[in-house]
């Protein structure tokens, strides 16, 4: 077969810059979105921010512009140069006056550049491992000591907990064991009480010893039922040490009051404040939907390089090659921040159309939804869908939710009457009610919350109460129960 060329044409769908780059504002964030905004506008000199009371007084101010041009062009260009030379004679007379005054003074002026910049009067908390060396700095040590202890610390997590074996640290800094365990335990009598602990049963020793604490079984309790406590298993600790339980939950209430991570209070704050991107309100028995667009840039095109643009300049110059560019790109990007607003506008509408029952009345009322429902209902594909779902915030009249929360899968229930569908997040809401209503020395098992949801006309497996109660994180019944001291 003879090797033969073949013209042929095809259609293909061409992923072009510009629509890459709207598909990509679907999905950012509001800060993502505001630092891209910023970014164009240092990029592209055709665009620039403006409020809404330069944009009222645009035309006066292109007015008054072409009217201060003319007169700037018919001044007398000789007697302006004789103007500036006397303004100029006269600045440098005034800094020579303050040039004297400063070095005839006794007194030691500040300027700014002697001031220490902003990002150095702030504030930060020290980190443990800054407090941990702070205080090795102030024990008596050798230099071999504070370099072995130093790794020792540099080796312990944010939870105070060492990470590392000694063995591993000695063979690493190529020393004695013993000089590893040593620098381990001065650093075990710092504060935090606890620190450089390698596991829970030795964190909680050395608090007791530092702290200490010198009752009955805390210490025989602490070392040989760590596991007991956690299971709640008080008989079991009572029969093995032959003491009334009573004794045993004093003991247990002590451990209990002791710091299992001595490191949290120098964890990093990590708090973020979210802003949302909608706003519903319910006003005259409907719900009314707003863009937050509080403290994002507003854009327009720059009127300076519009009427550049529409002068008689040469069509074939470099400059205005340049400028129809960035014209075209400024026009897309806007065009685009403003479809990005209407697609959110159009979701968020068919989500609070589809979860109605959830903004009357609450989380219990929350329906199963899928992103396809949503589609469906305003004529848009799926992954347009997910892409305006993702890293933004509604507020409603019940909290800040994240558009997903309002997405969740359905769980099939019997009642009396006929099989239907609920919300995985109304049954686990359901479940942490109930959990919280329960008695402290009768928790609830599933099979009793099973018959609980029961009653309310829902019925559901066990397993599934066994993993929508492992999700909430609440712990098993024997876990959750308590004694009463009498």
């Amino acid at each position: 077969m003879k090797p033969k060329l073949d013209l042929r044409l095809s259609q293909k769908l061409i992923m072009t810059p510009q629509l890459q780059q709207a598909i990509k504002l679907l999905q950012l964030s509001r800060l993502e979105l505001t630092q891209m905004i910023s970014q164009e506008l240092l990029e592209n000199p055709l665009l620039e921010e403006f409020s809404q009371e330069q944009d009222e007084s645009e035309e006066s101010r292109l007015e008054d512009f072409e009217k201060d041009e003319k007169e700037i062009n018919t001044s007398d260009e000789r007697e302006q140069d004789n103007e500036f030379e006397e303004l100029k004679s006269r600045w440098e007379e005034y800094l020579e006056e303050e040039r004297g005054d400063i070095k005839n003074s006794n007194m030691v002026q500040n300027t700014t550049e002697d001031l220490p910049s902003y990002e150095q009067t702030l504030t930060k908390p020290a980190t443990l491992a800054e407090h941990l060396i702070w205080q090795l700095r102030l024990s008596k040590t050798t230099a071999e000591d504070y370099a072995a202890g130093s790794v020792v610390i540099g080796n312990i997590d944010d939870d105070g907990y060492l990470t590392e074996s000694v063995e591993d640290i000695a063979k690493s800094l190529e020393v004695p064991t013993e000089n590893i365990q040593s620098a381990l335990k001065l650093i075990q009598t710092f504060d935090p009480a606890g620190v450089g602990a390698r596991d829970l049963k030795e964190c909680l020793l050395i608090q007791i010893k530092e702290l200490g604490i010198k009752r009955p079984f805390v210490e025989y309790i602490i070392s040989n039922h760590i596991e007991d406590i956690e299971n709640k298993k008080y008989q079991k600790i009572s029969r093995s040490l032959k003491v009334s339980l009573e004794e045993v939950l004093e003991a247990v209430k002590i451990i209990e009051g002791l710091e299992p991570k001595p490191g949290r209070p120098f964890f990093p704050d990590e708090t973020q404040i979210i802003i949302p991107d909608v706003y519903i309100v319910k006003s005259e028995g409907q719900y009314q939907i707003t863009l937050n667009e509080d403290g994002l840039p507003k854009l327009r095109i720059s009127p300076f390089y519009r009427k550049l643009l529409t002068s008689k300049t040469d069509t074939n110059s470099p400059t205005k090659a340049y400028l129809d560019q960035h014209l075209k790109s400024a026009i897309w990007f806007i065009k685009s921040i403003e479809q990005r607003n209407r697609t959110i506008y159009k979701v968020v509408q068919s989500i609070v159309k589809l979860q109605y029952d959830f903004f009357e009345h609450g989380i219990t009322y929350l329906k199963p939804l899928v992103l396809r429902q949503v589609a469906e209902d305003i004529s848009m594909h799926e992954s347009t869908i997910s892409r305006v779902t993702t890293n933004k915030y509604m507020h409603t009249p019940h909290g800040i939710f994240e558009f997903k929360f309002f997405f969740s899968s359905s769980v099939s229930f019997c009642s009396d009457e006929d099989r239907g569908e609920l919300s995985s997040i109304t049954v686990r809401e359901m479940i942490r009610q109930i959990v919280e209503q329960e008695g402290p020395l009768h928790p609830l098992r599933d099979q009793e919350i099973v018959d609980q949801l029961t009653i309310k006309n829902i019925r559901i497996a066990r397993r599934t109460v066994a993993k929508y109660r492992t999700e909430l994180k609440i712990p098993s019944a024997g876990r959750r129960k308590r004694y009463m001291q009498h």
